[in-house]
């Protein structure tokens, strides 16, 4: 039974926002670095660096972004994202109108 729904858009849109997330990645990391940084300044208090600490963890979760992305590709049948590839590669057929 053919889905109503397009797994290829779904795939689509899911290479979009890998993309978006990928370009986040670099200045994450950058501000990860500087509040490391931070957490080394002189008779900092312990709850600023546990404040720290948990900017940093923040900062990480971009991996459950990426673990998302890829469990939204995993649920997509395969078949179906191959099946309307080679719709879109043959062209569509007009609907015959009765």
């Amino acid at each position: 039974m053919p889905i109503k729904w397009s797994a290829l858009k779904v795939n689509e849109a899911m290479d979009m926002v890998e993309e978006f997330v990928n370009q986040a990645i670099e200045p994450l990391e950058q501000a990860k670095i500087v509040v490391n940084e931070a957490r080394n300044i002189a008779s900092l208090p312990q709850y600023l660096d546990q404040r720290l600490v948990r900017l940093i963890i923040d900062v990480e979760r971009i991996d459950y972004i990426k673990s998302s992305i890829e469990a939204v590709r995993r649920d997509l049948p395969d078949e179906a994202i191959e099946s309307e590839k080679k719709s879109a590669s043959h062209g569509r057929q007009p609907a015959l109108v009765s």
